[in-house]
């Protein structure tokens, strides 16, 4: 471990007051964690499997994502302390797409999101997937409440620049793995909503998930999600 440090996180009250940054040396590169508080400390050896801390959810985080660890990789002589400066990861891991027709049941629900029981995961546990993009990859990112996405590859997508489409409707342009959304609003049962989050998952709760904390959506409610033009798309980052 070669370093960690606790910095005060935007104050929201949905989260803790500060976050952590740790740093460790993988002989190759250096390693930047986040949102974990560390059980460890400068000098100590660690290795694969050993614990590091608690996750934290810090003011960084809007309210509908979920706890998790950011990790980034640095060269050695790169400065580890900037926010930015890492290097670009590849992960040779196979992700399904899943098809979807914009319905589903809401199986979970909270102040500021809502979990559809469809598309489910064929097989839990066995590989990652995701929403599928129409005949295109597979797509992630929030839709449209950040300013992109991504497009990432599933089988044999065809070419990867080019118009992206969801529910028979184009939501952004791709030029490589790489999405800019087009305007547009996000409709759930005709009501506007902040947008979809969209990612990769194996286990088996898997399913849409609406960003809506101006909106609401009960337990077992069925709920259609369309696309229609907008000259006011909402965008958060």
């Amino acid at each position: 471990m070669l370093d960690t440090r606790t910095v005060r996180a935007p104050p929201k009250s949905h989260a803790e007051a500060d976050d952590h940054l740790l740093l460790v040396d993988t002989g190759e590169h250096v390693a930047r964690l986040l949102h974990v508080e560390p059980r460890v400390e400068r000098g100590d050896s660690i290795g694969i499997g050993d614990p590091l801390g608690r996750l934290v959810r810090a003011g960084f985080f809007a309210p509908w994502v979920d706890n998790h660890v950011h990790l980034e990789f640095r060269s050695p002589d790169a400065n580890p302390y900037r926010a930015s400066g890492s290097l670009p990861i590849g992960v040779d891991v196979p992700i399904a797409g899943l098809d979807w027709d914009g319905t589903g049941t809401v199986v979970d629900a909270g102040e500021t999101y809502a979990v559809l029981d469809a598309p489910s995961h064929p097989a839990p546990g066995e590989r990652f997937v995701g929403i599928a993009a129409d005949g295109r990859g597979v797509l992630d990112g929030g839709l449209v409440h950040y300013a992109g996405g991504g497009v990432l590859a599933a089988g044999e997508p065809r070419e990867r620049d080019g118009a992206v489409s969801l529910l028979g409707r184009q939501v952004g342009r791709a030029t490589g793995r790489d999405v800019a959304w087009e305007p547009l609003d996000v409709l759930a049962n005709g009501e506007s909503i902040t947008g979809l989050s969209l990612f990769c998952g194996r286990e088996a709760d898997f399913g849409a998930k609406l960003v809506c904390p101006d909106a609401e959506f009960t337990h077992g409610e069925q709920v259609t999600v369309e696309f229609r033009p907008s000259d006011d798309p909402v965008r958060l980052g």
